[in-house]
């Protein structure tokens, strides 16, 4: 049986991190895993690569919304 990692609860909502794992930065943003990565591999979402290991800035997620309001009221 595979091994599947799991966050600890409530590690997406801990205010004291810096760096996010994707999983992290797509439960912020209330949207899938896959969703995530496709918001990253189109430049919406910022993340950067720690090692091997992609990750996201904590403050990308409201960066991206505030972005995503903006132009749904400039619409």
């Amino acid at each position: 049986m595979p091994h599947l990692h799991v966050a600890a609860p409530g590690a997406a909502d801990d205010s004291t991190l810096v760096l996010l794992t994707v999983e992290e930065a797509a439960r912020r943003l209330s949207v899938g895993r896959t969703t995530c990565f496709a918001l990253i591999g189109s430049g919406a979402l910022e993340s950067l690569m720690v090692g091997g290991l992609r990750r996201v800035p904590a403050d990308a997620p409201a960066a991206y919304l505030a972005r995503r309001r903006a132009e749904q009221s400039a619409a």
